[in-house]
Parts: structure tokens; C-alpha cells; sequence
């Protein structure tokens, strides 16, 4: 004759198959959230501020072509160009009667599409009225990302440098002729030309996150 089966048995085998599954689900559903990456191209319309200094930034990302450029009309002020390459160069300068230009090297390329890979989870806020899963990268930067459509909204900078995405066009690229420094930007070597004196507060996100990264 087969053994009989306790009703408490059968109940409490029962309630610890459901707990497991509990565990194993809560495990999966609790997993922190990941910032999407950048896609490969995009065109974002941003506003920044920085410590009240305020600029509008037309940022062009050509992650194929390893290129990022920053066109930044400074309020009342010069519109600065911002042209990144990925092997580390960068040119500043404008492209009225002055003709200044600034070449900028350094060790590190343009941002990558995962370039946020590894920050650390903050939870969720409100910003801009729109409710955002928020990171941290090494104390850098705090990212914001729209919940439902994982499009950047909203990022801080450790130095209070802050921008606000107005537009995101994904897949828009600027045609080539627009990626080409002027020639002015290309002197003889030691050959003097005029250099941007507001280079320092003119800086791109892209450049201040570069010169950061080029430390690790």
C-alpha cells in the first residue's frame, strides 16, 4: 500500500516550492536598472548651465565616424564650435572675422554608446517634470534617463555644470562638409594664431567628461 500523504505535508511542500519562486522572481524584478546605451547617432538640442552661465548646445554624436561636435551659442555671446575626434583631437574656435581656433589633444577618444556601463543605481526622481531613473559615475556625473522611454533628460556635473536635453533626434548625422575644421585651425607649426580666451567656460560636456576619464 502506498504511504499516505499528510494534508500539512502536501501544504507545506507547497508553501516551499511558492517561496522559492517568490525568491527567484523578487530576484529578477529587484535587478537595479541599467541606463540605455547612447545610440550609435543622434542629435540632442541642449540647454546648459553653468554656474549661471547659460548656453544652448547643438550636439551631434557620429559614434561610426568617431567623431562629436559641440556647436554652443553662448546667451548674448560668441557661437563656439567644439569639434572631437576619436583619436584624442579636439578644435575650438568660431568662424567669424577673428578667426580663432584652439587644438586640444588628449589620451582619450570620443564617449562611447556604453560609456555609462558600470554606474551606480540612485532610484528614481522627478526632473523636468518627467520621472527618471537617476545614476552616479564615479562621483562625476548624475545621469537622468526617462523611465518610459529610456531618452536622456537630464545630466549634473560634480562641478554644477548641468544640461537639459530639449530635443532627441536618433539616427540624425550633420553631413561631412559641416565635421571640417577651418583652415585657420591648421597653422606651421610654432606660426602664432588667435586662441579662444573663454576656452575654459566655453567647454563642452563631451570635453569635461573626456578630461575626467583620461585620468583613470
Amino acid at each position: 500500500m502506498a504511504p499516505t500523504v499528510k494534508p500539512k505535508s502536501v501544504f507545506l511542500l507547497h508553501l516551499a516550492i511558492s517561496f522559492q519562486i517568490f525568491l527567484i522572481t523578487s530576484k529578477s524584478t529587484d535587478a537595479a536598472p541599467v541606463p540605455a546605451p547612447w545610440p550609435p547617432q543622434f542629435h540632442a538640442i541642449l540647454f546648459m548651465n553653468n554656474s549661471g552661465t547659460l548656453q544652448k548646445v547643438d550636439l551631434w554624436y557620429d559614434w561610426p565616424n568617431g567623431r562629436n561636435f559641440n556647436i554652443i551659442q553662448n546667451q548674448l555671446g560668441k557661437l563656439t564650435y567644439d569639434l572631437e575626434w576619436d583619436n584624442g583631437t579636439s578644435y575650438i574656435y568660431t568662424l567669424d572675422a577673428n578667426k580663432e581656433c584652439r587644438v586640444l589633444h588628449f589620451p582619450v577618444g570620443i564617449l562611447r554608446p556604453s560609456w555609462l556601463d558600470g554606474a551606480e543605481y540612485l532610484g528614481q526622481k522627478y526632473v523636468d517634470k518627467f520621472l527618471c531613473n537617476v545614476w552616479t559615475k564615479v562621483d562625476f556625473i548624475w545621469y537622468y534617463e526617462d523611465v518610459v522611454t529610456k531618452r536622456p533628460v537630464h545630466w549634473a556635473f560634480y562641478t554644477g555644470y548641468t544640461a537639459d536635453v530639449i530635443t532627441f533626434e536618433v539616427g540624425a548625422v550633420l553631413e561631412d562638409p559641416k565635421w571640417q575644421a577651418p583652415v585657420y585651425c591648421f597653422g606651421n607649426e610654432g606660426e602664432e594664431r588667435p586662441l579662444l580666451n573663454s576656452v575654459v567656460t566655453d567647454s563642452s560636456s563631451g570635453k569635461l567628461i573626456r578630461e575626467v576619464f583620461s585620468t583613470f
